[in-house]
């Protein structure tokens, strides 16, 4: 089995003080491996990367939403008002209130966002919690179909057991490993190829399918997916027809309609690789677009002013100076 390898190195004042590992698989058009790097057959847990598959078990369980709120049922929100807003209306129109959000009290994801609530003097609660959306959705399904709402995170529950089919069969890899992620829910397991095959079905998937109406939501609420200052929305805003979505501990998934996707992890969980990663496989992988070069370099900063750089080490024609 191969082993993660260094797929981003942070260089200040021109010395690499710091290297990241991780794992890397690009497919091409035809959904063959176009490269690869690190151990992309291992067993992971996607994380957040695992939304856009379980909301495709929730439509094929008769969830009906407005686009914009499968976004979010998708989605690692920012808590920005519009987030908040929308997953109200997730639930009201289930007959539930946010009381009925089973996620742990949470402040906002980002950092800015944090520091406005804090400074509105609003407490942390399941609402503001990233994971919050797709909890609403998983409510919402259970009351369209008459299930037991308080204990839909058992992965022995009906929802979670329709959602595990729609990801075996979405990845083509069985369920190794049956986590709790984050916010309570349960969390399957696959590969990183898996993930990718996945993202890539979505893609390519036709506009009345459940995938279909997955993918067509992503790509047209780019903010409602992730936040409007995130690096996913800014790939989705930036990139005709692509579909992504990142999770916790480095995870990172893309795909587009002529059939490429790429997925990733970085092996110790570091946040500020996932993104420069991300940008550097997109380009290897033969993408083109300004938002790729901004976000494959990230500054490292010495005395507030750039000093460096966190950059991937990916591309096979590009000789980084050390």
């Amino acid at each position: 089995m191969s082993e993660p390898v260094v797929v981003a190195e942070v260089v200040r004042s021109g010395f690499v003080e710091s290297r990241h590992h991780g794992s890397v698989v690009a497919l091409d058009h035809d959904g063959s491996e176009a490269w690869s790097v690190g151990a992309v057959e291992s067993t992971i847990l996607p994380r957040s990367s695992n939304k856009p598959m379980q909301l495709v078990g929730m439509l094929r369980c008769g969830l009906d939403l407005a686009p914009e709120l499968l976004a979010l049922v998708a989605s690692s929100h920012s808590a920005e008002p519009f987030h908040l807003d929308g997953v109200r209306r997730i639930l009201a129109g289930a007959g539930l209130d946010e009381t009925a959000l089973p996620t742990p009290a949470a402040y906002p994801l980002e950092d800015w966002r944090r520091d406005e609530v804090v400074r509105d003097g609003v407490r942390a609660s399941p609402l503001l919690m990233n994971c919050s959306g797709k909890h609403a959705g998983m409510l919402a399904t259970c009351v369209v179909n008459g299930w037991d709402t308080a204990t839909y995170r058992d992965p022995e529950h009906p929802l979670q057991v329709a959602i595990r089919t729609a990801f075996e069969e979405l990845t083509g890899v069985g369920v190794d490993v049956v986590g709790v992620d984050g916010c309570g829910a349960p969390l399957f397991s696959s590969t990183l190829t898996g993930v990718a095959r996945a993202f890539r079905r979505l893609a390519l998937a036709g506009p009345d399918t459940p995938e279909g109406i997955v993918a067509a939501a992503v790509r047209e609420f780019p903010e409602h997916v992730s936040g409007s200052r995130r690096d996913e929305s800014q790939l989705l805003r930036a990139l005709p027809g692509a579909i992504c979505k990142a999770g916790a501990e480095g995870c990172h998934a893309a795909a587009f309609p002529d059939g490429r996707a790429v997925a990733l992890k970085i092996d110790d969980g570091e946040r500020r690789a996932r993104p420069v990663v991300m940008a550097g496989a997109l380009r290897r992988l033969g993408l083109e677009h300004p938002v790729l070069d901004e976000l494959a370099e990230s500054p490292v900063l010495g005395g507030g002013d750039p000093v460096g750089v966190v950059r991937p080490v990916l591309e096979e024609s590009t000789s980084f100076p050390t």
